[in-house]
């Protein structure tokens, strides 16, 4: 299935990331906790494709690995040990059946102008499995959304459920991934426990979400002013102590075995 575009022939979801995508590179870093469940869940392919690649942060250096990313902004944040990148799309991989023995996407099934060709498009050109580390909602209160309450319907927009998936794909593993306080990846949830890291406009600008919230600044004056004042901890101690969070972020392993499309 074709990818929407925008008047200039380039894909929606790559002009989007074309406007907020930069400082990726320096907030979207690689958790060695979250990364060391992406290789195992891997197996043993050492060729993989990395679809929604952005600023390949994950990628692991062991195996033959070449990206796929539809925004240029992204793509130029690439260091120069990264992956090759080819600009595409999920939904249209230009690749022929079985090119890789795996394939991985990380954070980017939300993104995609159509999940369900684009995971389709991804058994295709796979031997062995997919893995994907995604979103399936909240299973814990997120405090960030008492000061912003649009995060939590504009987070969840794009994200398939485990059980949509399964009407598309069948059976799968799906495991949890808890946010450890200290993540070093700067994704939506990464700073539950740092809740002055919010305060920062580049920490906010490589969180995607944050790019469609119009008026933040009165929020984020009362974030600061409850941090300011100990009303913040005094309402969030339960959380202060705790060693990671699960705020619904889950790896998701498809196996070509026994799969038909």
């Amino acid at each position: 299935m074709a990818s929407p575009e925008n008047g200039s022939g380039k894909s929606l979801t790559g002009a989007r990331y074309d406007t907020i995508g930069k400082g990726y590179n320096l907030r979207r870093r690689a958790d060695p906790r979250i990364a060391a469940r992406i290789v195992s869940a891997l197996g043993g392919g050492q060729n993989v494709l990395n679809i929604g690649a952005g600023t390949g942060s994950y990628e692991p250096s062991d195996r033959q690995v070449v990206a796929l990313e539809p925004s240029a902004v992204m793509i130029s944040q690439r260091g120069v040990t990264a992956a090759p990148v080819i600009q595409g799309m999920a939904e249209q991989l230009p690749f022929s059946d079985n090119s890789f023995d795996a394939a991985m996407g990380l954070l980017t099934l939300h993104h995609w102008t159509d999940w369900q060709a684009g995971l389709l498009e991804a058994m295709r050109v796979v031997r062995q499995r997919l893995v994907l580390f995604s979103w399936v909602g909240y299973t814990n209160d997120f405090w960030l959304t008492d000061y912003f309450p649009e995060i939590g319907p504009i987070s969840s927009e794009g994200f398939p459920t485990p059980e949509d998936i399964a009407t598309v794909m069948g059976s799968f593993e799906c495991v949890p991934v808890p946010v450890p306080y200290d993540c070093q990846d700067g994704f939506l949830c990464s700073y539950w426990r740092r809740p002055a890291a919010y305060l920062d406009p580049m920490v906010r600008q490589a969180i995607s979400t944050f790019a469609r919230i119009g008026d933040q600044e009165s929020r984020l004056a009362r974030l600061a002013t409850d941090l300011e004042t100990g009303v913040w901890a005094q309402k969030y101690a339960t959380i202060l102590d705790a060693e990671d969070m699960d705020y619904g972020y889950r790896l998701m392993t498809f196996e070509k075995s026994g799969w038909q499309a």
